[in-house]
């Protein structure tokens, strides 16, 4: 079974963009966002993709991901399916060593949220965290895609006033 293990931070500042090898432009909607799986439609660039995720375990680094590459007709359609707001983000890809940190610099709803995603080996690997990375929110369940899809950055602020 394929487990994706991977550990998420909030982004300081945008200097990342310097040190970027790739962007490419996401848009994803979300079929199913029930808490013990999730399935996914995302377009990157110009590939579609389907993608189901299990329930992620106690600490909030792994659980099951499964990934295939559909026709990008397929995904489209598909996306007009989907549930509540779709997610609109860049990605921007930048090299820490043998790892890649990909950067969502979130677009439309979740404008002014930017997270790093780092994907591991193991839950015990060891990585270089450059300046700009900052407080950790690995399992903290607001900034999933799939949550942010219902709850978006936006309406944060006026939850709290």
């Amino acid at each position: 079974m394929p487990i994706e293990i991977e550990r998420k931070f909030l982004v300081n500042d945008v200097t990342f963009i310097k040190q970027s090898f790739k962007k490419s432009y996401i848009k994803q909607g979300f079929l199913n966002t029930n808490k013990h799986r999730t399935v996914r439609i995302r377009i990157e660039n110009n590939k579609g993709f389907l993608t189901i995720k299990g329930i992620t375990n106690k600490n909030g680094m792994s659980r099951f991901e499964w990934e295939k590459e559909i026709s990008i007709t397929d995904a489209e359609r598909l996306l007009l399916l989907c549930e509540d707001i779709p997610i609109e983000k860049n990605r921007h890809y930048v090299k820490n060593k043998q790892f890649i940190l990909e950067i969502d610099v979130f677009l439309g709803q979740n404008k002014g949220l930017i997270v790093a995603e780092i994907e591991l080996n193991s839950e015990s690997d060891v990585f270089h965290k450059p300046e700009w990375l900052g407080e950790e929110v690995t399992g903290d369940i607001k900034y999933y895609n799939s949550c942010l899809s219902k709850k978006p950055f936006s309406s944060w602020k006026k939850n709290l006033g």
